[in-house]
């Protein structure tokens, strides 16, 4: 069985190619059952959570990843997200590979989050806002800028040192890379604002949102967690990359709730934009929103690409 560490994960899905394997995955024929969710109670930390995601291509592959997020690990100054990926034989059930799993999520995260954007931004987008500083920022926005001409970037969040420091490292010829402290006006000036955190209180609202903005939401994965207000989600077209998003994460779930948004007037999903079956940006003022939970079929398309790679 071969192993991948997170460097050779990492140096193997490039970007470009990554968002265009996703693309032919969510086209294709993928079965991915419902993930499994276990919570656990860590003592005198945040809970935790396990996640067990299967799926499979008939006759081909199969593949699981067990994920743990652990929302404390930020003050012992590890990743929240941690967790492994095995990939078997789709005909005999063997163990062929085992991967990284915390690099795998990230890279297929940042990509299917580009994906969706580059049928949802405008193709004129040049300012990026990065509200967040976790391991998935830096890949979220080389993403974006994989798919949009990002030349501006601000950078937001909770610790003004961590969000300097990202900065620095991001800024270079191609980005130029600041920090901001203002959150409010940073939103408002950015073509497209992409979050990534634990939130669980809206940072994002609605009242700061411009026209031809698109709205990045990745972090809330469970019904109480937060990253934009009912006024965002009201006054953009809504789209989920799985039907699981209306169930688990609360930037759906809780306007939803409220009455600020009716499952009608989900716009489609990232699989129905790949395939053509729904209209992504329609018009260059309508503001976009996409809500990304994750799915095993991102990272089975992903742990496929990286293994065949290596084969070849």
């Amino acid at each position: 069985m071969r192993s991948f560490s997170a460097s050779e994960v990492e140096a193997a899905l490039e970007t470009g190619a990554l968002v265009e394997e996703l693309r032919k995955a969510f086209r294709g024929s993928v079965t991915t059952p419902t993930r499994h969710h276990h919570k656990i109670a860590v003592p005198d930390s945040p809970e935790a959570m396990l996640l067990l995601m299967p799926a499979w291509i008939e006759g081909r592959y199969v593949g699981i990843k067990l994920v743990t997020v652990f929302p404390g690990n930020a003050a012992r100054d590890l990743d929240s997200v941690q967790g492994t990926y095995v990939l078997l034989s789709g005909t005999t059930g063997e163990p062929l590979a085992s991967i990284d799993g915390r690099m795998l999520t990230l890279r297929r995260t940042a990509c299917a989050s580009a994906l969706a954007a580059s049928y949802l931004a405008r193709s004129d987008a040049e300012r990026l806002l990065m509200i967040g500083t976790g391991a998935l920022a830096p890949h979220l926005i080389m993403a974006h800028a994989a798919v949009r001409p990002i030349r501006e970037v601000l950078v937001w969040g909770r610790n003004a040192e961590k969000t300097a420091r990202l900065a620095k490292n991001l800024d270079g010829r191609r980005l130029r890379v600041r920090a901001t402290d203002d959150l409010e006006g940073a939103v408002r000036g950015a073509d497209v604002v992409s979050c990534a955190t634990l939130s669980k209180t809206a940072l994002v609202q609605g009242a700061w949102l411009k026209p031809g903005q698109h709205v990045d939401l990745v972090g809330s994965y469970a019904p109480d967690m937060r990253e934009a207000d009912d006024e965002a989600v009201r006054r953009a077209r809504v789209y989920i990359d799985t039907e699981a998003a209306l169930h688990e994460s609360g930037d759906l779930v809780q306007p939803m709730k409220s009455g600020a948004l009716a499952r009608e007037q989900i716009a489609g999903s990232l699989g129905e934009l790949a395939q053509g079956r729904v209209a992504g940006r329609s018009f260059a003022n309508q503001i976009t929103l996409f809500k990304s939970t994750g799915t095993a079929l991102e990272d089975l398309a992903a742990a496929v690409f990286l293994f065949e790679q290596a084969k070849a």
